[in-house]
């Protein structure tokens, strides 16, 4: 895979990361672990196509990347992938009900509104279906995250701290629910934390340090 990433600082390439490879596969598991500024989160941009590398390529179900456009990695992404991020990134105008059936609308697949309600059951906010994102908790408002994450079936779940948000004890509900979801699904997941103990969870863990992998396979 080979990924690299700089950018021009006006006096200077910064060096984000520096020639990283790995292979992970179908169902599995894998956190990357590092300290701040260790290039985790721009890693999981390049994994996901949301950005493109200096240098290398990402094979995802078979396709290149890098090789589509940027219309084409979106269409793949709303294929295969589901995402859970730090901020939540719901839209404050619509209700839980509606985030999590946007991404299925979207797809123009039919039976939005029964799907997305019976996905809010599964992670426990039945009742909450019709509050916005305003009138929830930080973790139910994760919780909708992760409905609308999961509501399509993703092959490729990524997720980006997802509890840095959250006070430890909604975190580590959050992450059994997470873990517990993505059994079910049987996707493959690839979690950005700095959580040893959330590490341990998963399959795989590979280690960043400035930009470079300490570890991989």
């Amino acid at each position: 895979m080979g990924l690299s990433k700089q950018v021009d600082t006006g006096n200077a390439r910064l060096k984000i990361l520096d020639n990283i490879s790995f292979d992970i596969a179908s169902g599995e598991a894998v956190a990357i672990l590092g300290a701040s500024g260790s290039g985790k989160s721009t890693l999981l941009g390049l994994l996901a196509g949301l950005d493109t590398p200096s240098a290398g390529s990402v094979s995802m179900a078979g396709h290149d990347l890098f090789a589509l456009d940027e219309d084409g990695r979106a269409g793949l992404r709303s294929q295969l992938v589901g995402f859970v991020f730090q901020s939540f990134q719901l839209l404050p105008a619509l209700t839980a009900l509606e985030n999590v059936m946007l991404p299925l609308e979207l797809a123009g697949i039919g039976g939005a509104e029964k799907t997305a309600q019976g996905m809010l059951e599964r992670v426990g906010l039945g009742e909450r279906t019709h509050h916005y994102p305003k009138q929830l908790s930080g973790g139910e408002q994760q919780r909708v995250a992760i409905a609308r994450a999961f509501v399509r079936e993703p092959k490729l779940l990524f997720a980006d701290e997802p509890t840095g948000n959250l006070d430890s004890a909604t975190g580590a509900q959050i992450i059994d629910l997470m873990f517990e979801l993505n059994r079910e699904r049987q996707a493959t997941l690839i979690l950005v934390t700095h959580d040893e103990a959330i590490s341990r969870r998963c399959g795989r863990a590979l280690r960043l340090a400035a930009g470079r992998l300490l570890n991989g396979a």
